[in-house]
């Protein structure tokens, strides 16, 4: 005759092994400073769009499962949060481009994430976590027509000796490829040849 427990043991296990099985989620968060540059004299429209907001991705193993679902859409709006006041006068959120042709400003700004990439260290053999981003970046008129469309990279690595856990070095790569963003789009936005000619002749 079983006891009791052996009973319970037995419909626990299934769902243990289930979990140990799952997909770790790693929610990616930081803090990100202000660049320290001088503010164009234009207003901004922003518009962070579903695919930006809801950003996440997949890793799989080798043997095609599922390991790692990394969210990192909030990140990167709060990014944004961070570094476009400190760039231009006035920055507004709003919902649709549409919203922005009466909102009274200058341009339209609408960021994305064109790829994600993940190299760790189990798969490269390298003492690193590495985090690629791949960002397309649009800038409308308040019509909604195009002044200048442009790709953007980041990169961040994490040493393996300064994480406590896999998930902990995703996130802590992620941050520094964002802040690598954060600089690169800073020092870059108005040396887009589009840009740097719509500045000429405003």
């Amino acid at each position: 005759m079983n006891h009791p427990g052996t009973a319970i043991v037995k419909l626990l296990l299934p769902a243990l092994l289930l979990s140990a099985c799952g997909a770790s989620s790693v929610v990616i968060s930081g803090s990100f400073p202000t660049p320290n540059i001088g503010k164009l004299p234009l207003s901004l429209a922003v518009v962070y769009d579903d695919t930006l907001e809801e950003f996440t991705y997949t890793e799989y193993s080798e043997t095609g499962q599922e390991e790692y679902h990394i969210q990192s859409g909030q990140s990167h709006i709060e990014l944004f949060n961070a570094i476009l006041p400190a760039m231009f006068d006035r920055v507004i959120r709003v919902d649709a481009v549409e919203e922005g042709a009466g909102a009274g400003v200058d341009a339209i700004f609408v960021p994305n994430i064109e790829e994600f990439q993940l190299a760790l260290p189990a798969k490269t053999r390298l003492d690193v976590y590495e985090v690629w981003i791949k960002y397309n970046m649009r800038l409308l008129t308040t019509e909604g027509d195009y002044l200048a469309d442009w790709v953007l990279t980041s990169y961040g690595k994490t040493p393996t000796e300064t994480f406590v856990s896999t998930e902990t070095a995703i996130n802590d790569a992620a941050i520094v490829a964002l802040r690598d963003l954060a600089s690169t789009f800073a020092l870059s936005f108005a040396q887009v040849p589009e840009i740097s000619d719509w500045l000429a002749n405003r």
